[in-house]
């Protein structure tokens, strides 16, 4: 592979903390192989290298929140730390000490690297959700068209939207007929009709008809101006468990100094210490009660059970987020494109005085030469029976689609239309059809010449593992399983009653997924939701855990999500709660270890029963053990 001049710069700007922590260990690592080799002042003109390059924004840091908010945390700490160490071993002409101080300040540096990586993730969530509706719309003055900027339409303004362009911002339809693929927005599996009087909404996509609209209400108030808006909040807002770990960090920090200070200047004073005695103990309380160990008590797990999870197909975006999943008691999820596939198929056909075959037969001659999604499920249900085609086909808008075959009138759509085309009408088709529509499916009526043949049902299918899936979630101690849709009621409760979920929402815009998810949250503080559309956004980023489907799922979704389902296993779902759970196990017992042998260290120093080089081996050997016991992670 060859690499540009300008692409370590290019490099550098975009990911600046993930260059500084990889240069810092290069620095680190040359530091201690030349140090091993016997080259010292090679080895002492790198290792300070290192401490500048990953410890420079961590100083910053730490003395800008010491000087602006008059608080210590533990960047400051582990420079302190770190420096000490380097003294010490300048001091004792044990130069090792000097490479373990390089790598208290290397791990900071890669703290601070998956942090500024969690915050370039949300501008890309923004950004892509902003992509989708087009930056200029048509305007109409005195009945001519103007290209205009989006951000200049103002309430009372007339657009026109040409078939197959995106809707550029919410209004009223006063004039045309058209579908529309409002799946961005609702998560509805099929194109809903709009005529004059209906909403529509900024960033669907028109069908094949052109509409005139009324702009209601400011581009900045519309709907999908208002997903974005969902989606920054909830991101950027900072959540109670990392709070807590920020007053945990700073309290730490605020100890150990003021404990360090107290044991440099008193026992010299009060207890006849020598200075040189009490500089050397406080240096290695500086060394030992470095929090190394508890980092490593948690970052070597997430990262182990991020692999495993990768392995098994279930990408993990965030530590933290493998953690939360072993503690979420309630699950919502969307229904189309994550419960079900989101392709629409054939499931169910009634013929009258013909076999199914022939009805599929002399639909898909008609519906072949169309590109609905109704059309495209019949075509592919018949494809083996190898229909003929059908000649002058026209589609009459909002009704259906008629043509010829074999010098016959073949008559396609609503039962309406078949009635009125055909004089005809079928009590016993009605009934069926009335019933499949209430389970959810869309039905199409078939007529050839003056013969009504029968009737379709199509449907969006559900994934065959999702109701052994609902059943292992119970099973895992998951409280609550909600279905959240916009699709309509009917729908919806098909949907839910055939996996086995009890917990409907239907007819929701993006915002009510909101409210519903914060609802649960409540409830059960832990809420995990799972989806695929751009409608899902801002739900997948208020939940304590976002999922997104790899396959179907949007590029905002994926963006927004904090795990990602690859090849669309659901069923993977559970296996992401059981390793959360052994992860979070595995934590406590090395937050314990580590924490329990700090103490232990402190104790054998002020009771000189420790050296500095026992103490930098007890300290780095209590950091290797919390590590290794996270490793254990990467076995299934």
């Amino acid at each position: 592979m060859i690499i540009s001049s300008t692409s370590f710069p290019n490099l550098f700007k975009e990911h600046p903390d993930a260059v500084t922590a990889i240069v810092c260990a290069i620095l680190v690592f040359c530091g201690w192989l030349t140090l091993n080799l016997g080259w010292l002042g090679i080895s002492l003109l790198i290792l300070p290298v290192a401490y500048v390059v990953g410890g420079y924004n961590s100083a910053k840091d730490g003395l800008m929140t010491l000087l602006q908010e008059k608080e210590l945390d533990v960047d400051l700490l582990m420079i302190v730390a770190a420096l000490g160490a380097a003294i010490l071993g300048l001091w004792q002409r044990e130069y090792s000490f000097i490479v373990d101080g390089a790598v208290l300040i290397l791990i900071f540096a890669i703290s601070g690297a998956l942090e500024s990586y969690a915050m370039q993730r949300t501008d890309r969530s923004i950004r892509g959700l902003m992509s989708l509706t087009p930056d200029t719309a048509r305007k109409l003055v005195n009945d001519q068209e103007q290209m205009i900027s989006v951000a200049q339409l103002q309430i009372g303004d007339m657009v026109l939207v040409k078939p197959g362009e995106l809707v550029p911002t919410d209004g009223v339809v006063i004039e045309g007929y058209s579908t529309l693929n409002q799946a961005s927005i609702t998560g509805e599996s099929l194109p809903v009709e709009k005529t004059v009087g209906d909403e529509v909404f900024g960033g669907t996509l028109n069908g094949n008809g052109a509409l005139k609209l009324k702009i209601h209400q400011p581009p900045e108030s519309s709907l999908i101006q208002r997903v974005i808006r969902l989606v920054e909040q909830a991101q950027t807002a900072t959540p109670p468990s990392q709070q807590f770990i920020e007053r945990f960090e700073r309290g730490y920090a605020k100890v150990i100094v003021i404990i360090g200070l107290l044991l440099g200047t008193l026992p010299p004073l009060f207890l006849g210490w020598t200075w040189e005695n009490t500089i050397y103990k406080t240096l290695i309380f500086l060394v030992v009660a470095s929090p190394c160990a508890l980092m490593a008590a948690i970052m070597p797990t997430l990262l182990s059970g991020m692999a495993n999870g990768a392995r098994s197909g279930i990408l993990f975006k965030n530590g933290a987020q493998l953690e939360n999943m072993g503690r979420v008691r309630a699950i919502a999820f969307d229904k189309t494109g994550t419960l079900t596939t989101g392709k629409l198929e054939v499931v169910q056909t009634m013929a009258l005085n013909q076999d199914e075959a022939q009805l599929l037969k002399v639909a898909a001659a008609v519906e072949s030469l169309s590109e609905h999604l109704i059309a495209e499920a019949i075509f592919k249900a018949a494809h083996q029976l190898q229909p003929k085609n059908a000649v002058n086909v026209q589609a009459h808008v909002g009704q259906g689609i008629t043509g010829f075959l074999d010098g016959q009138k073949v008559i396609i759509g609503k039962a309406s239309f078949i009635q009125d085309q055909t004089h005809q009408n079928n009590e016993t088709l009605h009934q069926m059809s009335q019933q499949w529509e209430r389970m959810g499916k869309t039905v199409v009526w078939v007529a050839y010449g003056e013969e009504i043949l029968g009737i379709i049902g199509i449907a969006d299918t559900v994934r065959p593992t999702v109701s052994k899936m609902i059943t292992g979630l119970q099973r895992l101690g998951i409280k609550s399983i909600s279905l959240l849709t916009g699709d309509n009621e009917q729908t919806a409760h098909s949907i839910a009653l055939a996996i086995g979920i009890n917990q409907v929402y239907a007819g929701l815009l993006p915002e009510d997924k909101v409210n519903v998810i914060q609802k649960l949250q409540k409830q059960y503080n832990t809420v995990a939701m799972v989806g695929d559309g751009i409608n899902d956004a801002p739900a997948l980023a208020t939940a304590s855990v976002g999922i997104a489907m790899g396959t179907t799922g949007s590029d905002v979704a994926l963006e927004t999500a904090d795990i990602v389902l690859m090849s669309d296993r659901i069923e993977k779902l559970e296996d992401a709660i059981r390793l959360g759970d052994r992860a979070g196990r595995i934590i406590k017992q090395n937050i314990i270890f580590a924490l329990s042998f700090i103490v232990l260290l402190l104790i054998a120093n002020f009771t000189n029963q420790i050296t500095l080089p026992l103490g930098v081996l007890g300290h780095e050997g209590s950091t290797v053990l919390v590590t290794l016991n996270g490793l254990r992670l990467l076995r299934n």
